[in-house]
């Protein structure tokens, strides 16, 4: 796992043609707003989580995010220990993202 500041995040996530991000917050703060073309999946919904989360191809990069950097954090390392080389959790979260949301 990377802990990317949003800078970092946002440059790399540009530039890489297998970039997935992935937002781990709830509903109801999806709801709020989010980073575009995201795939949401909730990290409080325990066994739900890793299951949806061994679905998805361990080759590509997730550019993962919550509402302050803590939750994407644990989702990071939660997929390094199922096979997922590249894992960046943005430093922070949606609550400093700067760049495009649906905000």
């Amino acid at each position: 796992m990377a802990d990317l500041k949003q800078q970092e995040w946002a440059s790399q996530l540009e530039n890489d043609k297998d970039a997935v991000i992935l937002d781990v917050r709830t509903q109801e703060e999806v709801d709020e707003g989010y980073i575009p073309e995201a795939i949401h999946l909730d990290i409080h919904k325990g066994q739900e989580f890793i299951d949806e989360i061994k679905k998805l191809d361990p080759e590509k990069n997730y550019y993962v995010y919550c509402r302050s950097g803590g939750r994407s954090g644990q989702a990071c390392s939660i997929m390094n220990s199922l096979g997922f080389k590249n894992a960046y959790n943005l430093v922070g979260g949606f609550s400093e993202w700067e760049g495009p949301s649906t905000q």
